[in-house]
């Protein structure tokens, strides 16, 4: 079995990345955060086909990426998006896949 920790740091990165996007729920969160164009003080489920333990699940995962910021006001918490994160790793996917585009590859099994 072949571990994570023989892929260097920058791979690991990706893929917890990438991981953390594979839900359309968390890119649902991330995009309504986006329209709003603010912070969200209340209940994001109320925007989203979900209960709101499952949205506080993907909240979860996506504060713990750092995508997302929260801060805690009495019983609100306000959400927003951790606009520098996001930049970061906008940034990793892109210079990943600058990295493997094909160039002078052909490639005759279609």
């Amino acid at each position: 079995m072949i571990k994570r920790e023989n892929f260097n740091k920058e791979l690991q990165d990706i893929a917890m990345f990438a991981k953390a996007m594979s839900h359309p729920a968390r890119l649902a969160i991330l995009q309504h955060l986006a329209d709003t164009k603010t912070c969200i003080s209340g209940d994001i489920s109320d925007f989203l086909p979900l209960s709101r333990s499952t949205v506080s699940q993907h909240l979860s995962e996506l504060k713990k990426m750092g995508l997302i910021i929260g801060e805690i006001e009495g019983l609100k918490i306000n959400y927003c998006l951790n606009q520098d994160i996001i930049n970061k790793h906008k940034q990793m996917m892109y210079s990943f896949f600058d990295k493997i585009e094909p160039t002078d590859i052909v490639c005759d099994c279609k």
